[in-house]
């Protein structure tokens, strides 16, 4: 058999044995704890609480740190039983030869040096089969079943252009990419110059095994059985050359080419907005229909495509490896669903290089992603620009559309969020528009046009749309009640989560009541298409404003 061959065969044991083993998190000293540690503990909790208000849409992840890996059953090479060879005894019956080949046994071991020549003129039983050498499966740098080897940057460069900026071409394989979890430290697959172009693939989640046919129990053990790392696929790190910290990295999205299907599901009693109240499984693939944009969530019920990566995000300031659920001001799992075509994301630099990397590929989202999922497939094409932007300071990032820049907020308390939020959107009218300090929350309050990103990875978000244009004309109010184009429900609430979580679970009645989808449909179909905005605020109780478009329904 040849090594490709081989190394095929033994992928085919199982991906997930391939990918299963990465390199082992830092270790603390018994009795002493860190801000991940603590992390963990705060995790854990939450895991025993339901809710975007109580906090417990620890979602997508139940630890941030990354655990030592328990190595599963290594694929051993089976010889498969030969036939006895002709005139050969039956076991545990004997003949002249046998007895003879034992006298010269005897022989050999009183007189070693006779040995040598022991077996001139005798008939020799053929050698016992050996094992071949074991390939290291828990290595995703030497054991690569699908690129046999590391992946040679002169040949990641697309041909034709001779001079100016250049486009690598960057694949998705085990050499390129890590499962749920982040590290500066990592190896960078690709080293590119400031506004140079990046075509780059992204896998399906759990290092592509999240695919059809798989099943709601088999996708819940790549979670429970991986306690501390996210579920995503990631393709990177990329290096870029000149970034340093402190300076901000501009990713423009030129093109989007998802695969040609997607996936949604509700994980059984674990994550999602309302893990307690949603107990039951259920996973569904849908066709991607790339020429309308389109996918058929049931009979009936058409939904538009517009697809966003989840997931872009540079290296975090501290070492050691950290779960791809929580985002922060490193990017990471913002989920916001503007960041899609033609849109850039800024983003401050922490290291060297910057350290790029992107997956939790998007086909379409709600606002909120309410049962965990999107509906999450792979990128065929996720084409960027990467320039390096130096004398400009960022704290958290920025967002730019055709029409709008984002300002962002995010924290565990969604009212912190929703602080934080507020600050980032009066300093940029401050310092992009001129707008005077004491006039900031007025004018933010006017142009007000607030989602909910997504209330189940851990660290919740929130952000703001802000026009370009200085004479846009202000937003028109939030509906209150149910309008010609969309299902509306509303709650308030002190705390902005308990408000968020009570418009939610209104809408899956709603939807339940009114088009008579299961309830776990109506999660489904929520957390893709579900749009919830803050009403703008200055005190007292906050107010959330869900809508769903009527016109999903076609028939």
């Amino acid at each position: 058999m040849s090594k490709s061959k081989s190394l095929a065969a033994i992928a085919g044991v199982g991906i997930s044995l391939a990918f299963a083993g990465s390199a082992a998190a830092q270790s603390t000293p018994s009795g002493l704890s860190t801000p991940q540690t603590r992390q963990d503990a705060r995790e854990t909790k939450e895991l025993e609480r339901g809710g975007a208000g109580a906090g417990q849409d620890a979602s997508e992840g139940q630890s941030l740190k990354i655990p030592q890996p328990t190595a599963p059953r290594q694929p051993s090479p089976t010889t498969a039983p030969s036939a006895p060879a002709e005139g050969a005894a039956p076991a545990g019956q004997t003949t002249p030869q046998t007895r003879q080949d034992a006298r010269e046994t005897k022989d050999q071991e009183r007189s070693p040096g006779a040995s040598k020549d022991a077996t001139e003129g005798q008939t020799l039983r053929p050698p016992q089969p050996t094992a071949p050498p074991q390939a290291d499966v828990q290595n995703s740098k030497t054991f690569l079943p699908f690129v046999y080897g590391p992946l040679e940057q002169p040949g990641m460069k697309a041909a034709g252009r001779e001079s100016g900026p250049t486009t690598y071409l960057l694949s998705a394989t085990p050499a390129t990419t890590q499962w749920g979890w982040f590290d500066n430290a990592e190896q960078p697959v690709l080293r590119i110059r400031s506004g140079d172009t990046v075509v780059m693939e992204t896998m399906m989640h759990s290092h592509n095994q999240l695919v059809p046919g798989i099943t709601i129990e088999q996708v819940k053990k790549t979670r429970t059985d991986y306690p501390g790392r996210g579920p995503h696929s990631l393709t990177g790190p990329i290096y870029v050359e000149g970034a340093e910290p402190g300076d901000v990295l501009r990713v423009r999205i030129n093109k989007i080419v998802p695969r040609a299907y997607g996936m949604n599901f509700n994980i059984p009693g674990l994550f999602g907005q309302f893990p307690k109240e949603f107990p039951e499984g259920q996973i569904k693939f849908f066709y991607l229909d790339l020429e309308k944009m389109q996918t058929e969530f049931a009979p009936g019920i058409t939904i538009p495509l517009k697809p966003f990566p989840g997931t872009v995000a540079v290296a975090r300031a501290e070492p050691g490896r950290y779960s791809s659920v929580p985002p922060g001001r490193f990017a990471g799992n913002l989920d916001i669903r503007e960041l899609s075509e033609g849109a850039s994301l800024y983003v401050p630099v922490f290291v060297k290089g910057a350290l790029l990397w992107s997956g939790d590929s998007h086909a379409v989202q709600g606002n909120g992603e309410v049962n965990l999922t999107a509906l999450e497939t792979a990128y065929k094409e996720l084409n960027l620009t990467i320039e390096v932007l130096k004398g400009q300071r960022l704290e958290w990032p920025r967002i730019e559309t055709q029409t709008d820049w984002i300002t962002v907020g995010y924290d565990e308390d969604l009212d912190k969020a929703l602080d934080l939020l507020k600050a980032e959107t009066s300093k940029f009218l401050i310092e992009q528009r001129n707008v005077p300090a004491e006039r900031a929350e007025q004018a933010m309050l006017d142009g007000w046009n607030c989602p909910i990103s997504e209330v189940v990875n851990i660290v919740k978000g929130t952000y703001c749309m802000i026009p370009k244009a200085a004479d846009a004309p202000r937003p028109a109010p939030l509906p209150t009640q149910d309008t010609d184009e969309a299902f509306v429900t509303v709650a308030r609430d002190a705390r902005l989560g308990k408000a968020m979580d009570g418009a939610t679970m209104a809408m899956i009645n709603t939807i339940v009541e009114k088009k008579g989808l299961s309830r776990l449909d109506a999660y489904g179909l929520l957390s893709m298409t579900m749009d919830c905005r803050i009403a703008p605020h200055r005190e007292g109780d906050k107010a959330v404003h869900c809508m769903v478009p009527k016109n999903l329904w076609t028939k």
